[in-house]
């Protein structure tokens, strides 16, 4: 079966947040991190079908539903989980911030490793809890932890730990014994390990696999939330559909607690996808990834050959989101300078890089879109 990346889907003037944010500029949207192709056709198929019936009361997953994503756990990880550790959740940000208020008081603190996705930051200060970013060191062309300084970084109001694995904006998967350290840490220092794995089936190396942290051993399950979602591989977020995996039963029933009365239930529609896309979508999913590997060494090959301004500091392991050193550029605003020159970038600022050092592009587009992209990126550096 064959599948087309390479047709533009027209978007603009559509509810697109991505392609409203420069609304009647020639400007091509690079930034958040949403694809441009179309889903799965069997998510179509099954949407379509669902829509055809017509009604669309309040929702509850049915036992299919549920099914499809304990059988993808197991098929794809070897992980056997139980229905009853599935709370689902009308997005993964949504769990980022439960998770802070279910486990961190106010004045408590959550570590994390930065740069990171912005929620991570910013969902333990939206109810008055402290933020703790522990940088990242680049070695040898890899990214790793810091230990000595996330030991430092501990103190008696330490209560979460935040983990990205796959790493966005990194791109970096983590390997069994950098996974099994971050355990030990956990466990040793009584931390709850939010572990936030949207894109898990995104692995681009195919070396690698991922590996669910809860699936190292019962004592770091017993204190792992574990966030998952179809909505990054199958280009889905707009449904709204995310799931935690707690395996604890009192963990569990404390996030369940701090949901009650704030958190809306998932839609119709997005228990439907969800099920497609975990239980036909795999077909997809694996000419995505061959798609999205093109893309990468694209972008690889075109920085290695024209712009040594920029570089790639490491290898992109997964997701289809890469972190762009453009420090040399010597540019106080990296963004608004592309920007200016018809390509919307993510600022690296807002994921806790210093102002002017980064920039990630979304490389979940057509491939004409992204050839375009960069050369209008190289008019930039030529201007700049």
């Amino acid at each position: 079966m064959t599948f087309d990346f390479d047709t533009p889907v027209p978007r603009a003037g559509t509810d697109s947040q991505k392609w409203q944010k420069y609304a009647g500029r020639d400007l091509l949207p690079m930034w958040v991190a949403d694809m441009d192709f179309k889903c799965a056709p069997a998510i179509l198929a099954a949407l379509h079908e669902r829509v055809d019936h017509g009604l669309f009361g309040y929702a509850r997953p049915v036992k299919s539903t549920v099914a499809a994503v304990v059988a993808a756990m197991e098929r794809n990880y070897g992980w056997k989980i139980e229905s009853s550790w599935i709370v689902w959740l009308p997005g993964l940000v949504v769990g980022l911030n439960v998770t802070a208020q279910a486990f961190a008081a106010a004045g408590d603190e959550v570590l994390t490793l930065s740069p990171v996705y912005p929620p991570f930051l910013t969902a333990p200060r939206n109810s008055a809890r402290a933020s703790v970013p522990v940088p990242f060191e680049l070695r040898g062309g890899t990214w790793t932890i810091n230990w000595d300084a996330l030991e430092r970084a501990v103190t008696s109001r330490t209560k979460l730990f935040y983990l990205c694995n796959p790493h966005n904006p990194l791109a970096r998967v983590w390997r069994r014994d950098e996974l099994s350290r971050l355990a030990e840490f956990c466990v040793h220092h009584q931390l709850v390990l939010c572990s936030d794995e949207i894109h898990c089936d995104l692995i681009l190396d195919p070396a690698l696999r991922h590996i669910p942290t809860a699936l190292l051993s019962p004592a770091i399950a017993a204190r792992t939330i574990t966030l998952m979602a179809p909505s990054k591989t199958y280009n889905t977020p707009g449904l709204g559909t995310s799931f935690a995996i707690i395996p604890d039963p009192s963990l569990r029933a404390r996030f369940v607690r701090a949901t009650a009365g704030i958190v809306a239930e998932v839609n119709n529609l997005g228990y439907v996808a969800c099920e497609a896309a975990y239980r036909d979508g795999e077909p997809w999913r694996q000419a995505l990834l061959a798609y999205l590997r093109g893309n990468r060494d694209l972008l690889v090959d075109w920085i290695a050959r024209e712009r040594p301004g920029l570089r790639l500091e490491a290898p992109m392991e997964a997701t289809y989101l890469a972190w762009l050193n453009v420090s040399a550029l010597g540019l106080a605003d990296p963004t608004a300078h592309f920007e200016k020159h018809g390509v919307g970038l993510s600022d690296g600022a807002t994921f806790g890089a210093p102002p002017g050092h980064y920039v990630r592009i979304n490389l979940g587009c057509p491939r004409a879109t992204l050839t375009e992209a960069l050369r209008r990126m190289k008019s930039a550096l030529a201007a700049g």
